[in-house]
């Protein structure tokens, strides 16, 4: 399976007709039943068109909190079960999700793999060794109940412009892949202003990608809701964002709380405060007049829709 669109949603059209082309031939695995097209690659060529347009897949709130997990560098349970209550089913101990990608991407000890793709880029930028290691050997030695699906995560600055190509052993089509493109299209995002660079196209290659027979329906559902507006989220400030992502880690721990505070004074570029604003109206839970307000604060309007569907 070829795929080459400029946005997020194009590629899932593509994907799931695809994929629901199959239904005949599946294949059950231990998770079930299903579609699989092994070999599969989408080429996006807009990353900002990175959040879905659509009412099922538009999942703003739980692919940001995934990809603030990543940025924590931490693989703690508590931080990511508000966002994705399904990592509880993956949790081995009870405090850690063993397959959690932050450690391995900000690991200590040399192993701060962004960091190091980020200087090597920064002293070589034709490299091709900028490669970011998500699964490793260890995790097929032992059982375990989960394991990263990603495999690599490659980064290019070619044309002024840091594009990526993300290599997957396995891609649920339905539920993975749209947090997947969201978190490691912002990922390069982050990479490329690091590096005061723009970004380039996003490259995803899955060895099997999957649709779960029990979501060929919303898959179908999906399809028929026809053409998505193609809009993408604002470009990230220039500059180095670390002193930014943070501010805006500290302000999520505060957020999770219960604490109050106005995201328009901590200092902040209205991309990042907005991104705040997200957090703070997914813990404002069912407080309709704090969301209402929120939602009023929000800078980028092309948000409305995900914070409507909090009310």
């Amino acid at each position: 399976m070829f795929i080459s669109e400029d946005t997020l949603d194009d590629a899932l059209l593509q994907a799931y007709r695809g994929l629901l082309n199959l239904t005949g031939e599946t294949v059950v695995a231990s998770r079930g039943e299903n579609a699989e097209v092994i070999g599969a690659f989408i080429d996006i060529k807009n990353p900002r068109a990175r959040l879905s347009r659509s009412e099922t897949r538009g999942k703003l709130f739980s692919s940001l909190g995934e990809l603030l997990w990543y940025l924590s560098k931490d693989n703690r349970l508590d931080f990511i079960a508000p966002y994705v209550p399904r990592y509880r089913d993956e949790t081995e101990d009870g405090v850690t999700v063993y397959g959690g990608y932050g450690p391995r991407l900000f690991g200590p000890g040399g192993a701060d793999q962004v960091g190091n793709v980020i200087k090597l880029l920064g002293e070589r930028p034709s490299s091709r060794r900028a490669v970011i290691q998500i699964f490793n050997g260890c995790d097929i030695a032992t059982e375990h109940r989960e394991i990263p699906c990603t495999t690599t995560l490659q980064f290019f600055v070619r044309n002024e412009r840091v594009e990526m190509v993300v290599t997957m052993r396995s891609n649920d089509a339905y539920f993975g892949l749209p947090h997947d493109v969201f978190c490691f299209s912002m990922l390069q995002e982050i990479v490329a202003r690091t590096l005061n660079r723009d970004v380039g196209a996003y490259r995803h290659f899955a060895g099997s990608l999957h649709l779960y027979k029990e979501r060929w329906g919303d898959a179908q559902h999906f399809v028929n809701e026809g053409y998505q507006q193609q809009i993408a989220m604002p470009e990230m400030p220039p500059g180095d964002p670390w002193e930014s992502i943070a501010i805006v880690l500290a302000a999520e721990a505060r957020a999770r709380g219960g604490e109050t505070f106005n995201a328009g004074l901590l200092g902040l570029d209205n991309y990042w405060a907005d991104l705040v604003r997200i957090v703070q109206i997914f813990f404002a839970k069912g407080d309709q007049s704090r969301i209402a307000c929120l939602a009023d604060q929000i800078t980028f309007k092309r948000y409305r829709p995900y914070i409507l569907s909090r009310l």
